[in-house]
């Protein structure tokens, strides 16, 4: 208790002089940096989830061959949980003398959970939203239906055993999203007409499923008593099991957040530890006192950590209620992004940012602050007498591990973490190397410069070890205050590019052989587009180097489902253009052998390797081939992709349909009636709806990635400023005795102003390079983005360096310069 008095006392004088002012300053920002992007980004990822959810019309989505118990139901509602179940058959449809084959879904009243329904009165009319669902004897048809079997609206239909009545044109189900290419025309009833239709009988092909929604935590606890239970035929499906175009933009917005999470944690770092630099170095004086009245080494360093311990807390705390009511700020002005208020935060961002404002100061402060425990009581007597700074390992190894313990928890993805970790230890180790090369050859630049500057340089190369501290910490905060704005208008910009107007919106796919060219024609001469169609066949993997393939073995969900189920195949001479390969080569004209193209995550989920053999059962043939490259896709460009793609020639011979996606703006949707018409085989699915819900969430993102970089960026002139404070003392001191030796004050700004021109023009081009390669290093290696060289980097990058560290070093010296000499020196 006793050393917990004094660490008060000492905070309340220290406070009181204004030494922990910047340490304060820059816990606090860092703190409510990382709260307002913790609030934030819970509230907008919560808002996310929520609006993604629309295309599994529910927060979680339980699927069975066999009816969901009633105990299953019972549970999710004793969680306080909304449900709707759904089931979902195949049966023909006999109208007007004809039969169709159709997917038949029957609903209760309350599905969707999330999303609306839309119908029209006539074949491709506008659509309206609906809260209603089919009432008992009446049906839904989705347009295709209605085409194959010339239906109108009030023609009766018989489905098994019932007849029932067409009411509605079925344009969108918000869940239908997730299969668009192994789907039968569909028919939408009332789940209590099913009974009447005698059609679900014992072994019938049934997919019953239980839509469920609720609050986050609620569906969280849910699924988890849910995956508990011994159930093979149970399958949860969650919004990031959905369609891959989809996960992969949520994936990249989680990106991008985690981002600027991690930066702000990086930047908090640097301002720390500048910050405890300077602290330390102005308190040697009294810990030599203290050593001299007897005080132990242990008791300083208990005395010091309490009192960073507590200034932490107190900062913490206040940079957490700063953080809100930013995030609330932010809110405000975000309020138009979603169409729904958005959720409250949860309490772990406050948890977070506690953790994060003590972990921060002991990692990046504490390895200065142990300096103060031995501090000689020689001192007293002999001021040059300074404790020996703890070696870079031991103070960088403390700061990195924090770091490094802190940003996967942030940012959410380890990969992320590694790349940007990486690149700001790469960064600060080039701007170590560099910065000690120029300052050793400065002396031959010495002789060629005026008085000014060779003062100028002189000091820089006299004070080598802080000089190079002070070029890292402003390299390190102008390199990712450069890296921010790299993000902003290059990787943001070309991730919103991928969805441009013209991004296919309709899919046609059972596209016969023999209809090929016809087709292609009808698109030229009627609609003015060049469609690519690509050949499609479905094959179920067997087996994989002779070994079968058994979903069982498999240890996740995810890839149990893909083992057993089929795969849409295609094969193709040419790679496309939005593909990449990671492994192997594409295969060579006129190649005999059976060649097979895998996309990186399915042969990953399924432990395929390059030159694996696989086979595949198409049509009740095995057709075997080595795996000759793998390559990653880019789902989210809405266009025609597969997973396996074999070379021309092997599989020519089995039947298949084409496949190919097009883009029609809503003044020519009327094609597409004299295109069914004409190709009456041909299916049209519309995919305007997901296209939209994508392209929200991408601009979403954007915004709110802009709003929290401007928080990220406040505490990036937090390091510049503790940055330039480092050498203060010793310039102000420096100043004085030029003064006293009868220097002019124009002369001592010209000296301040050469010194920090050449340590602002290094850092400034070491920044431009260093921010440069991190942002190719994460477009090419996270973000699976294409960015080109940023040219105005490299020009305004060091002129604006050099700008900031010359105007705020001089704003920072320019009180020793109307101060007197002998002033200035009694008071350093």
């Amino acid at each position: 208790m006793t050393i917990l008095r004094h660490s008060i006392i000492a905070l309340r004088r220290d406070w009181r002089s204004g030494e922990l002012s910047l340490i304060a300053i820059a816990i606090l920002l860092a703190v409510a940096s990382l709260s307002s992007v913790s609030f934030f980004t819970d509230r907008i990822r919560q808002a996310t989830e929520i609006q993604a959810t629309e295309l599994l019309a529910a927060d979680l989505v339980l699927r069975s061959g066999r009816a969901i118990a009633a105990e299953i139901v019972d549970l999710a509602k004793s969680e306080q949980l909304t449900t709707a179940l759904t089931t979902s058959f195949r049966s023909v449809i006999v109208a007007n003398e004809k039969l169709q084959m159709a997917e038949v879904k029957a609903v209760e009243a309350a599905y969707p959970l999330r999303g609306q329904l839309r119908t029209s009165e006539s074949l491709f009319a506008p659509e309206t939203r609906t809260e209603e669902t089919p009432a008992p004897g009446a049906v839904w048809a989705d347009p295709r239906l209605m085409q194959l079997l010339g239906l109108q609206m009030g023609d009766a239909i018989r489905l098994g055993a019932a007849q029932f009545t067409i009411a509605r044109i079925l344009t969108y189900e918000p869940d239908r999203g997730g299969d668009i290419f192994n789907i039968a025309p569909r028919l939408l009833m009332h789940l209590d007409d099913v009974a009447a239709t005698e059609l679900i009988l014992p072994g019938s092909r049934v997919r019953y499923q239980l839509l469920v929604g609720g609050g986050l935590d609620e569906v969280a606890r849910f699924r988890e008593k849910i995956e508990g239970l011994d159930d093979e035929q149970l399958q949860v499906r969650g919004i990031r099991d959905a369609r891959p175009e989809l996960k992969a933009a949520l994936e990249r917005a989680e990106q991008f957040l985690g981002l600027a999470a991690l930066v702000s944690i990086a930047l908090a770092g640097l301002a720390v530890a500048m910050s405890a630099q300077r602290y330390a170095l102005r308190h040697f004086d009294n810990c030599a006192v203290m050593r001299c009245l007897g005080a132990e080494q242990r008791l300083i360093s208990r005395l010091y950590l309490l009192q960073m311990l507590i200034l932490s807390l107190l900062s913490s705390l206040s940079g957490i209620g700063l953080g809100f009511l930013a995030q609330e700020a932010l809110v405000s002005l975000a309020s138009g992004l979603t169409k729904d208020a958005l959720p409250r935060p949860s309490i772990y961002p406050v948890f977070y940012g506690l953790v994060a404002g003590t972990v921060t100061t002991i990692g990046f402060a504490m390895p200065q602050i142990q300096r103060l425990s031995r501090v000689s009581p020689l001192r007293v007597l002999r001021r040059e007498l300074a404790p020996v700074a703890p070696g870079g390992l031991l103070t960088y190894g403390i700061a990195i591990s924090t770091l490094a313990l802190l940003t996967p928890w942030q940012s959410g993805s380890i990969k992320l973490t590694a790349y940007t970790f990486s690149g700001l230890i790469v960064t600060v180790c080039l701007l170590f190397l560099v910065a000690r090369l120029v300052i050793r050859y400065l002396s031959g630049l010495r002789s060629h410069a005026g008085l000014a500057v060779r003062y100028g340089l002189s000091n820089i190369r006299r004070r080598a070890k802080l000089s190079v501290a002070q070029i890292i910490g402003i390299g390190s905060g102008i390199m990712v205050m450069l890296l921010l704005f790299l993000i902003r208008t290059d990787l943001l910009e070309n991730w919103r590019e991928r969805l441009p107007e013209g991004t296919p919106n309709y899919f046609l796919i059972n596209i016969q052989a023999d209809e090929v060219a016809a087709l292609r024609a009808f698109l030229q001469q009627d609609a003015a587009l060049t469609a690519a169609l690509y050949p499609m066949i479905r094959g179920r993997l067997v087996a994989i180097n002779g070994t079968t393939v058994a979903p069982d073995s498999y240890p996740g969900q995810r890839a149990q489902r893909l083992a057993a189920r089929e795969f849409n195949l295609s094969w193709a001479k040419d790679m496309q253009a939005n593909n990449r390969l990671v492994q192997g080569s594409w295969w060579q004209a006129g190649e005999e052998a059976t060649l097979f193209s895998v996309e990186a995550g399915i042969a990953e989920t399924l432990g395929i390797g390059l030159h694996d053999t696989l086979s595949y059962s198409i049509g009740g043939r095995e057709v075997s081939g080595k795996v000759a490259n793998i390559r990653e896709v880019e789902w989210d460009s809405f266009e025609v992709n597969f997973f396996v793609i074999a070379n021309p020639g092997a599989l020519d011979e089995l039947p298949g349909t084409y496949i190919t996606s097009l883009y029609l703006p809503p003044e020519k949707r009327q094609l597409l009636i004299a295109l069914v018409q004409s190709f009456p085989s041909v299916t049209v699915f519309d995919i305007d709806a997901l296209i939209s819900q994508v392209r929200l969430i991408m601009n979403r993102v954007i915004r709110t990635v802009e709003f929290v970089f401007g928080f990220t960026l406040l505490t990036g002139l937090v390091v510049l400023l503790a940055a330039l404070q480092t050498t203060h003392d010793e310039r102000t001191k420096e100043s004085a005795l030029l003064s006293a030796l009868g220097a002019s004050r124009r002369k001592i700004l010209a000296i301040l102003t050469a010194e920090f021109l050449c340590i602002g023009l290094i850092t400034g081009i070491l920044a431009a390079l260093a921010a440069s390669c991190v942002e190719f290093i994460l477009a090419r290696f996270v973000f699976n983005l294409e960015v080109s060289i940023n040219l105005w980097v490299w020009l305004v990058a060091p002129l604006l360096c050099t700008a900031v560290v010359v105007i705020g070093g001089l704003v920072g010296t320019r009180k020793v310069l109307h101060t007197p000499p002998l002033v200035a020196l009694r008071n350093v």
